[in-house]
């Protein structure tokens, strides 16, 4: 990925989207840019790359979580809606991290803070999550800390 936004890569996509006629694909990308709008006037901030992250995360796991809904009402063709626009969001997010990569940083993250029981685990997380935010699951990645810290 590179050093552009991605709000303004959304934007590129949009024209992108509009020119190709592709209604599907400009609804959901509008829907994020709605959503980017949004934080950045309610909080009256401009978004960085964290916050966006943040936001895309938040949009995927709602995402999964109404498509697990549909498919238990058996609503075939909702929760087809709800993959397609997950498949969308994610396009946007940077690839993800494996699994060894993820203890790496976080093995990395207890070194740097001298972290050495739960009560660090805030010093810790401070410098996790803008480094793996949308690229790891930052829950799955904090009950993972909890349980380092808590066995040392």
């Amino acid at each position: 990925m590179s050093e552009q936004s991605i709000k303004n890569q959304l934007q590129e996509a949009v024209k992108d989207a509009m020119r190709a006629k592709d209604k599907d694909k400009l609804s959901v990308m509008r829907m994020i840019l709605a959503e980017f709008k949004q934080v950045e006037v309610d909080k009256r901030i401009e978004l960085d790359k964290t916050q966006e992250l943040a936001i895309l995360d938040r949009m995927e796991k709602q995402r999964k979580e109404a498509q697990e809904q549909f498919i238990q009402a058996n609503r075939t063709d909702l929760a087809e809606k709800e993959a397609y626009e997950i498949q969308v969001i994610q396009a946007f997010k940077p690839v993800a991290l494996s699994a060894k990569e993820v203890e790496a940083e976080i093995q990395q993250a207890i070194f740097e803070t001298g972290a050495s029981e739960a009560k660090d685990m805030g010093k810790v997380m401070a410098i996790l999550k803008p480094k793996l935010q949308g690229r790891a699951d930052i829950a799955q990645v904090s009950s993972h800390v909890k349980m380092l810290l808590a066995k040392e």
